[in-house]
């Protein structure tokens, strides 16, 4: 795939990016040196390569799903003006 001077404008209006008509034949070239390696790597087989998180071996760690106030209910609230059952009170502002 190639791309020429006006899909370097419509790409460069899409992004929001002022390019000078100077500017046109350089990008030009680096957007299609981009798509030729894209296409370089499609060659690629991927066949049987499982996904990886890191490039060295791990397991992610994981932790119960439970639902719990943090254990510090009392500290979150400390210096509150004023609280009730670890809720903090507001002034009524709606009428």
């Amino acid at each position: 795939m190639s791309v020429d001077a006006a899909t370097v404008r419509r790409i460069a209006h899409l992004a929001r990016i002022a390019v000078k008509d100077e500017e046109v034949p350089h990008l030009q070239g680096e957007l299609n040196a981009i798509l030729a390696f894209v296409e370089q790597l499609s060659e690629v087989d991927v066949g049987g390569v499982e996904p990886m998180t890191s490039v060295t071996p791990m397991v992610m760690k994981k932790r119960h799903d439970v639902v719990n106030d943090g254990e510090i209910a009392d500290v979150v609230v400390a210096n509150a003006p004023a609280t009730e059952d670890h809720y903090f009170l507001v002034p009524k502002v709606v009428e």
